[in-house]
């Protein structure tokens, strides 16, 4: 008996890696494959292997690959913080937004794009451009301030869990205000440009927004396993970890630290994806049972194949216009979170 349930135990993460694996695998091959335009699979293979027309070449390795590699890192971003986030904080309802990043990220956003992009010449009466190239340096940079601020409170004012989550509500919500007043009041033309990044988008999405990211996502990844261990220490009080040996401060900081680079380097480069940093946790802890070390590893897979999934949806379902990613994830993501509000209260 007790063999069987050994076995059975060990079989179940083997399992869920492999299913998830696959369910990600599956969904980039559909990516890469379907669009709005239609390209014959035997062109598609050709185009991967470097023999396709220009044609083809173009479409799939110019704008649809990637913009689904951007997306796979995005998610595993998100994916990850929320998931670091959720733990550090023993709140279940956390993600990005719950220490500012992504409203520090908008800020920064909608500054560039309304003082530094667009300059008005009174003299010949136009617009000039600056390098939009900037854009996801600039919401990194935003978010990473913002995650500072919140950062150096905590540490400061030595905040609880609970102070940490209302002191980032608070500071996002300013930071958010501030974007829509300067939005409202100075770029009432642009508004249409500054609502497309809020929504989230993978649109024009190149291959420099993939070496933007993957630095970040290698780096985080990289320190992760040094982590596993605080981490689970950290889902306690202060008190009880400290009893365990652990330096809760210090690693209550690294964690922090790593969520945030992690979530502000998302949002710089695809804007603020909503829910997916609070409801692929669940997902991941849900499939993991009790491995908790394969929680990440499954937030991660999940992650990739949620922003996937919902980018191509968006792309089939909208056409030419295409529905941002984000408007697809809030879609989803929003009878979750009923449900855990249903389930936490």
């Amino acid at each position: 008996m007790t063999s069987s349930t050994n076995s059975a135990t060990r079989a179940t993460p083997t399992r869920g890696i492999l299913a998830l694996t696959l369910l990600a695998v599956g969904l980039i091959l559909i990516a890469v494959l379907l669009g709005v335009v239609d390209i014959p699979t035997t062109e598609v293979i050709a185009a991967l292997a470097g023999n396709g027309s220009e044609q083809s070449d173009l479409i799939i390795l110019t704008i649809r690959l990637p913009r689904i590699l951007t997306g796979i890192l995005a998610g595993i971003h998100f994916a990850v913080a929320g998931t670091l986030l959720q733990s550090i904080t023993r709140n279940p309802l956390a993600d990005p937004t719950i220490i500012g990043i992504s409203q520090g990220a908008t800020l920064a956003v909608t500054v560039f794009l309304f003082f530094a992009v667009y300059r008005f010449n009174s003299d010949a009466n136009a617009l000039y451009t600056l390098p939009v190239s900037w854009l996801p340096l600039v919401g990194c940079v935003g978010g990473l301030m913002s995650g500072l601020v919140i950062y150096s409170l905590a540490i400061a004012k030595r905040m609880a869990a609970l102070q940490l989550t209302l002191c980032g509500i608070a500071i996002g919500a300013f930071l958010h205000a501030i974007a829509m007043g300067i939005v409202v009041g100075w770029g009432s033309s642009r508004f249409e440009i500054v609502m497309q990044w809020l929504s989230g988008s993978l649109y024009a999405r190149g291959w420099e927004h993939v070496l933007f990211l993957l630095p970040f996502t290698v780096a985080g990844l990289a320190v992760l396993p040094t982590l596993y261990r605080p981490v689970l220490m950290l889902r306690f009080d202060e008190d009880v970890a400290r009893s365990f040996g652990l330096s809760y401060r210090l690693y209550f900081s690294l964690t922090l630290g790593v969520a945030s680079i992690l979530a502000a380097s998302a949002v710089g480069a695809v804007g603020p994806l909503i829910f997916v940093g609070l409801v692929v946790p669940h997902l991941a802890r849900f499939v993991a049972g009790r491995h908790f070390a394969l929680v990440i590893p499954f937030a991660a897979l999940i992650g990739a194949a949620l922003v996937t999934g919902a980018d191509l949806a968006g792309r089939l379902v909208g056409g030419p216009e295409e529905i941002p990613i984000g408007v697809v994830t809030a879609f989803a993501g929003a009878p979750f979170l009923l449900f855990l509000l249903r389930r936490y209260r």
